[in-house]
């Protein structure tokens, strides 16, 4: 009876520590004991490496029941805020999560340092009750708030925990973003790349500098994270739309893009000449303006690209291109002339085959709902 009770014993230890080891490899907002951890019915798989977890929105069409919005990058960047121990800096466009409100401010309230830069517009929103409730939230647990005060946007989507962790992509803190708009999001763990958003921050938080005016401050526009390249930019100071164009050009085989605005003759001039180059080349735009004169679409049409306009009923906010299957170019940068020349916006071009794996798998499910949109 005693060795059965040793054996009993030592096989509940083993179950123990396998569970345990289960729980800690769940990806970033993953509720524990889930059976399919990242994934809910409006958010696609949470790929995930060493060094960073990526999320897309995946909105349900229609989308008529508010009790669905579970699982989405909100709650990703509410357990994200909540390891914060230290500093919370906070940029972001749009703003209207009461969740995410909540997470600054259980942040301050056990020490951290919380702080935020958004666009006046947002921060003068008198229409939306749920903007009015999330801000009211910040200025009653006295988290200052730093706005832009001119006629650009501050377009930012970033979030940057204890100088080590960076959160940023096309995705706006609003629940309209998170479950009906299609975006991506992703978190990565690098603290020199937490250093440049922070000195980018700053420029905005204690200089106010926005926009021509920000101080072209020093920070690391190349850098390697885990072994893999990774360039990182800032409008207007860093010119995106140049480096943009340079990744486009260096297209041996393929360029692919889902695009919001894409009004930029000097990006859709690069890739009507790589198409022309008889790589293949092709992109779906988001459908609203898409068919005025200044979008790229029209002109891309009439050279026989594989263009299409979105399908979705919502808006289709990506801002990604996808050359070779290799590199991924994505952040807040819309491609347009307003973005490269006087928005406050970030960029980040990855050379990582896995995480343009991960960007494809998005573009074929957007051009196939493009293909064949809901009706």
């Amino acid at each position: 009876m005693r060795v059965r009770n040793i054996l009993f014993a030592l096989a509940l230890i083993a179950v123990l520590v396998a569970v345990g080891l289960y729980l800690s490899q769940l990806p970033l907002g993953a509720p524990a004991g889930s059976p399919a951890a990242g994934t809910s019915p409006t958010a696609s798989d949470s790929p995930s490496a060493a060094w960073y977890e990526l999320r897309f929105t995946k909105p349900l069409i229609p989308d008529s029941d508010k009790s669905k919005h579970k699982g989405g990058p909100d709650e990703a960047l509410v357990e994200l805020m909540d390891r914060a121990r230290k500093t919370l800096d906070v940029a972001d466009y749009d703003f209207d999560l009461a969740n995410v409100a909540s997470a600054m401010v259980k942040a301050k309230q056990r020490g951290v340092a919380v702080r935020m830069v958004t666009d006046t517009d947002t921060l003068q929103n008198t229409k939306d009750q749920f903007v009015r409730a999330a801000f009211d939230q910040l200025r009653k647990a006295a988290i200052p708030i730093v706005d832009d005060r001119r006629g650009a946007i501050m377009h930012d989507k970033f979030t940057v925990v204890d100088n080590e962790w960076v959160e940023t992509g096309s995705w706006n803190y609003t629940d309209g973003d998170s479950y009906r708009l299609n975006n991506n999001m992703i978190v990565i763990h690098s603290s020199e790349l937490a250093a440049n958003y922070t000195a980018e921050f700053e420029r905005m938080f204690v200089k106010h500098q926005f926009g021509p005016q920000k101080s072209a401050g020093a920070h690391n526009t190349r850098l390697t994270i885990d072994g893999v390249a990774v360039e990182n930019y800032f409008s207007p100071k860093d010119n995106p739309a140049d480096h943009v164009i340079d990744v486009v050009r260096q297209a041996k085989e393929s360029v692919y893009f889902l695009a919001f605005s894409f009004t930029h003759d000097g990006i859709g001039d690069a890739m009507v000449a790589q198409a022309k180059a008889g790589r293949k080349v092709g992109g779906v735009f988001e459908t609203t303006g898409s068919n005025t004169p200044f979008s790229e679409y029209g002109k891309m049409k009439k050279e026989g690209l594989d263009v299409w306009a979105d399908g979705s009923p919502y808006s289709m906010h990506h801002k990604v291109i996808i050359v070779d299957e290799q590199v991924v170019v994505f952040g807040s940068f819309n491609f347009s002339a307003g973005a490269d020349e006087s928005n406050d916006e970030n960029l980040l071009i990855v050379h990582d085959a896995g995480l343009a794996k991960q960007f494809k798998a998005e573009y074929d499910r957007v051009l196939a709902l493009a293909k064949n949109p809901p009706r």
